[in-house]
């Protein structure tokens, strides 16, 4: 770790960890289509579940919230710098939504980066998953809670912190949620989005 290209390494390793596509392992696993090829066609746990395979979508998000969760807890646990362990949880979050495993054509990172926030700040996880959790509850689309969670991550960040370092990465985080959902957003206004547990179309 006192190489001076260490720094360079860990963010490239928390990109890899990132690429690594659950729904697609879930899938293989589980017998199921590509779920690139049904649904929204996004390589997710949402898009899994459209499959009607619960115990696959669960593996889906149980992964995908691992690896956020895990390449910021080594971060943590080997005491690397707060700036440094900020970069990788961008890298890793990254990774899910840029993955070299499908072409950098990956998926909407809701439970990476829910994963990622439980490790920066358990609190702050619990926080925005609870947010996720009341919306999905109520509303019925995935889509619409993600959107939620993620425009009040920076809240909830600063009423808990106060501004600091990691203001930057939620607020990173959170704007590339949003951008990432914006044909959801098309379809939430024209009221065509898919509510959770629809069944795969085609």
């Amino acid at each position: 770790m006192d190489t001076p290209l260490f720094p360079l390494l860990a963010i490239v390793a928390a990109y890899l960890l990132g690429s690594v596509p659950f729904a697609m392992i879930s899938s293989k696993v589980f017998g199921l289509a590509d779920p690139r090829t049904y649904g929204s066609g996004n390589p997710g746990a949402t898009n899994v579940l459209r499959s009607g395979n619960k115990k696959a979508a669960l593996f889906t998000l149980i992964g995908d919230a691992a690896k956020g969760w895990l390449a910021v807890w080594l971060a943590r646990h080997y005491g690397l710098s707060d700036n440094l362990t900020g970069l990788i949880a961008l890298a890793v979050f990254a990774g899910h939504l840029f993955p070299i495993f499908l072409k950098f054509k990956g998926g909407k990172g809701v439970a990476t980066a829910a994963g990622v926030l439980l490790a920066l700040d358990p609190l702050l996880g619990l926080a925005v998953l609870g947010t996720w959790l009341f919306t999905a509850f109520v509303f019925r689309y995935s889509s619409l809670a993600a959107i939620v969670a993620a425009a009040l991550a920076p809240v909830w960040q600063v009423l808990m912190q106060g501004g600091n370092g990691t203001t930057l990465v939620v607020g990173v985080l959170a704007m590339a949620l949003v951008g990432k959902h914006w044909e959801n957003i098309q379809r939430l206004l024209a009221g065509k989005e898919s509510k959770i547990g629809s069944k795969k179309k085609g």
